[in-house]
């Protein structure tokens, strides 16, 4: 996207009045934001079928052009990539839904089309059971299928521990904002966020200085749902807004999954809900979840490529060299003091040479303090 384009696809998501689904349908029809530019004095001819409120809104489309600078010169100082919905880089499956922004600002480092993307939902109020569950199906989904993207929310409870899961295990992890990048939301989230964007990214539709309000986390449930090829319920009550992503996801023909609880569990209310109506499939693992969703070739492929290289990579390392790689590749994700034990290599000794295979690009150090095979 030009820069010129990039400004007045700003420019227009500042109109007045115009709807989600009508913002699309306008940039679909006029085929881009510049030539609604160009046309704006003049839109009758070209959308007979318009009122004439939305036609005076687009008629004053240059009084939105000076909010629009600010906007680009805050994009390039902060490194932000502004995506709009005919670049290549927007995220396909979001483009696929009917009321999908048409700009998006998004800094990182994940792929927004990646292979295989989940998102993640859940209660605020998370408790242990929904922590443990966070934990060990990112664990297992890392094993299963590594190359899986996972996105939430970045709000409290269930959101900002699945991210932290991903960090922790490796997988490129996405939070998608209800407000500009100039800030974070909770302020908690800040040091979470800031490992997110060179391991995966945060993603908006709304510019800079937007206020915290309510009304832009239900909106932005939309995204979260409409970018993933399923939506995984953790943890919610009778009522909740990750019942509300649930319900998008659906309304896009995306599979929706939960996990099941004790039925007098207040935070399992909304999920076994989900599932006694039918409208999510029972999850209990990474493996079937992948199974079902159809990445199992994918899966042993991936297996398969990874014992067929193990010898010829091997090979390229010392002898306490391979004894620690062979360790990760069994447990991946291992401390310091475990792989101690396991490779019978003092810690000392193992600092030094797990430093040496970092710098070798084949282990990497993820958050705290664990190691794991790089992939």
């Amino acid at each position: 996207m030009t820069e010129q384009e990039t400004l007045y696809m700003m420019a227009l998501t500042k109109v007045p009045s115009l709807s989600l689904s009508s913002l699309r349908l306008l940039v679909g029809e006029m085929g881009s934001a510049t030539t609604i530019h160009e046309n704006c004095k003049d839109l009758r001819k070209l959308l007979p079928a318009a009122s004439q409120h939305t036609l005076d809104a687009l008629a004053a489309m240059d009084s939105h052009l000076g909010r629009a600078e600010q906007e680009l010169a805050f994009c390039k100082k902060g490194g932000l990539t502004c995506l709009g919905l005919n670049d290549e880089g927007y995220p396909q499956r979001l483009r696929d839904c009917p009321d999908a922004p048409v700009l998006l600002y998004y800094r990182g480092t994940a792929d927004l089309n990646a292979r295989h993307i989940v998102s993640m939902v859940g209660t605020r109020q998370i408790t242990s059971y929904g922590k443990d569950l966070c934990r060990s199906f990112v664990s297992d989904l890392h094993n299963v299928c590594p190359d899986a993207l996972v996105l939430s929310g970045l709000a409290y409870g269930v959101d900002v521990h699945c991210h932290r899961a991903a960090l922790e295990e490796g997988l490129s992890t996405i939070g998608v904002l209800a407000h500009g990048l100039d800030q974070i939301y909770p302020r908690l989230h800040r040091e979470t966020a800031k490992q997110m964007l060179s391991q995966g990214g945060l993603l908006t539709e709304y510019m800079s200085g937007t206020a915290i309000d309510k009304r832009n986390f239900v909106q932005r449930n939309r995204i979260v749902a409409g970018m993933a090829d399923a939506t995984i319920v953790v943890e919610s009550a009778s009522k909740g807004g990750s019942l509300i992503t649930a319900d998008i996801a659906l309304s896009y023909d995306r599979q929706v999954w939960a996990f099941p609880g004790r039925i007098y569990d207040q935070y399992s209310a909304g999920c076994n809900r989900l599932i006694s109506t039918n409208r999510a499939s029972l999850l209990t693992d990474a493996e079937d979840f992948c199974l079902a969703m159809g990445w199992a070739d994918d899966m042993s492929r991936s297996r398969q490529l990874a014992e067929g290289v193990q010898q010829e990579f091997l090979a390229d390392y010392t002898d306490e060299e391979q004894r620690i790689l062979q360790a990760l590749s069994s447990a991946d994700g291992q401390q310091v003091n475990t792989l101690s034990v396991e490779t019978d290599i003092p810690v000392n000794r193992l600092a030094s040479l797990l430093f040496s295979l970092e710098m070798k690009g084949a282990v990497q150090m993820l958050v705290g303090g664990k190691y794991k095979i790089r992939h």
